[in-house]
Formats: C-alpha cells, structure tokens, sequence
C-alpha cells in the first residue's frame, strides 16, 4: 500500500474517534462508511469476526466493544 493513502487513512480514521472521559472510542456506523462498507449486515460480520477474535486472545469483548444506540433529538408535542 502506498504511504500516502496509508497517511490518509489513518488520518480519517483518526478525524472519526470520539472521546469521552478521557476514552477515545469510534462509532461502528461511522466505521462502516469509513471502511466502505455499503450494508450494515456486511459490517455486522466484521464486527463479529472482532469480537471472535478477542475471545481467541482471551481479551474481554466487553473491554473493546460496547452495544451503543444514538438517538435523534425528537421534538416535543403538548
């Protein structure tokens, strides 16, 4: 891979960490466009694939993943 597009990856995916509390973390719809990933199905694969993964190396899954829905701010009706 040429150093260049390697630089612009890591650059986006660095553009797309969040941080709270000190914990920098990412959003797996965001990654999903950032890797190019077209269905979340397809990504949902990968995502298991990780996690898999983790349990082979006797990582915690939980230490690494965590189930996240972000809500859109509703108005209110009186």
């Amino acid at each position: 891979m040429e150093k260049q597009l390697i630089i612009k990856l890591h650059k986006n995916f660095e553009d797309c960490a969040h941080e709270k509390d000190g914990v920098e973390f990412w959003y797996a719809r965001e990654l999903q466009e950032l890797l190019g990933y077209d269905e979340w199905r397809n990504f949902e694969n990968v995502i298991n694939k990780a996690k898999i993964a983790c349990k082979t190396v006797k990582q915690a899954v939980s230490d690494h993943f965590v189930d996240v829905n972000k809500t859109i701010p509703m108005t209110k009706e009186c």
